[in-house]
């Protein structure tokens, strides 16, 4: 199953709300959420333009369980 962090690095590096966050990211709240949840995931494509946004790799918002 595939993890991600992104609430733990929206509230401990960022610390932004949610909607906050997602407009820094580049969507909106509702893709985030489904995002941050593990509802969905975003295309590898956005993935990458978020890990570099961040400054990480995409192995570090994402990973395997």
């Amino acid at each position: 199953m595939v993890r991600n962090k992104l609430k733990e690095i929206r509230m401990k590096e960022y610390l932004m709300a949610p909607g906050e966050f997602a407009k820094y990211i580049g969507t909106d709240i509702k893709n985030y959420s489904n995002w941050e949840s593990g509802r969905s995931r975003p295309k590898l494509e956005i993935a990458l333009q978020i890990a570099k946004k961040l400054n990480k790799t995409v192995e570090e918002i994402w990973f395997l369980e």
